[in-house]
């Protein structure tokens, strides 16, 4: 069975689709030279890049000493606690039936998921992951899960992913390390999730993009936020779905129901004081559609949202938190 598809590839994907880039992250050397001392920082920011949790991981800080080992060491403590793609994580222990030693990094990360669960009406579940695969294989094989295989599956509660708050958790992880090593200016990112702090090469705040939704992989910047010290995830649907007889299916799919998704909102980008929450209220929001998503940011004022969804009469449209900066595009 090829999980790959289904699971940790998913934000990598999302990385590509949804457009997040880093303005800031080229060529520091050369800013230096051209600009002199107003940005000879850029000279002291150091860019390392890897793979963990089967996606892309980078980071870009400002030091005189390269710490990709210890950034490295914790993402890979992560990786052995929910990675799918590792026989022996934590995760795949538990997905074999086994009983393994919990550590505290799962306990952390399943008491929130299930906090998330609560608060959204159950849109957050991370026992999803048989529907998932039922619904991405029977694409595969041209064979749909019936009713009745989709309520039989909506019973199972010990197959699981967190392909949809590990990323950020490991963001978040990261961070921590950062931050222990008095690093104050920083930003990572981990399949697409993203945290920063304190400002970029050019000592100005950090600039994240958001692609226009469409079908194809060449996407025009539909938005441009400015970033201090936060998190952001961003889910979208608008490329990943598939045609099954003139029906449009979406990647996501509705844990309380079993079903794929089927509503208006497109994508969702979500800036949160933790990546791990920005993660998994991001395919939260695209579970629960537009306005109930809105609802739910009410109860949060220390979230913010990005969505971009089709309207009536099926054009792009936008909705965003008020107090979002973002810069005006050309």
């Amino acid at each position: 069975m090829k999980k790959k598809s289904l699971y940790w590839q998913i934000p990598l994907l999302v990385l590509l689709i949804v457009g997040t880039f880093f303005i800031a992250r080229s060529r520091y050397q050369d800013h230096a030279d051209e600009n002199g001392k107003d940005s000879q920082a850029a000279a002291n920011f150091i860019h390392n890049e890897g793979f963990m949790f089967d996606t892309v991981y980078r980071i870009t800080y400002e030091s005189d000493v390269d710490m990709h080992g210890e950034v490295e060491r914790a993402l890979n403590k992560v990786d052995k606690v929910f990675s799918m793609f590792n026989e022996n994580s934590t995760v795949s222990c538990i997905n074999r039936g086994e009983n393994p030693e919990l550590p505290p990094m799962y306990v952390e990360v399943y008491e929130r998921a299930e906090q998330i669960k609560a608060d959204t009406e159950g849109a957050f579940d991370v026992t999803v992951a048989p529907l998932v695969n039922a619904w991405g294989f029977g694409f595969k094989s041209e064979q749909m899960p019936t009713p009745a295989q989709v309520d039989s599956l909506l019973k199972i509660k010990n197959q699981l992913d967190y392909s949809a708050i590990a990323k950020g958790y490991g963001c978040d992880v990261a961070a921590r390390a950062l931050d222990s090593l008095g690093v104050k200016n920083y930003m990572i990112e981990v399949g697409g999730e993203v945290v920063t702090r304190g400002h970029n090469p050019e000592g100005k705040q950090w600039r994240i993009g958001i692609t226009k939704p469409a079908e194809d992989v060449k996407s025009e910047i539909y938005a441009i936020m400015r970033v201090g010290d936060v998190a952001m995830a961003t889910s979208g649907n608008y490329r990943n779905f598939y045609y099954k007889e003139g029906r449009k299916y979406a990647h996501t799919i509705d844990p309380r129901t079993g079903y794929p998704v089927q509503h208006e909102l497109l994508s969702a980008t979500v800036l949160a004081p933790k990546c791990t929450d920005a993660d998994a209220y991001a395919t939260s929001f695209m579970v629960l559609g537009l306005n109930k998503s809105k609802e739910v940011l009410k109860r949060h004022p220390e979230m913010k949202a990005y969505f971009i969804y089709t309207d009536e009469e099926g054009k792009l449209a936008v909705w965003h938190s008020p107090d979002m900066e973002l810069e005006d595009m050309p």
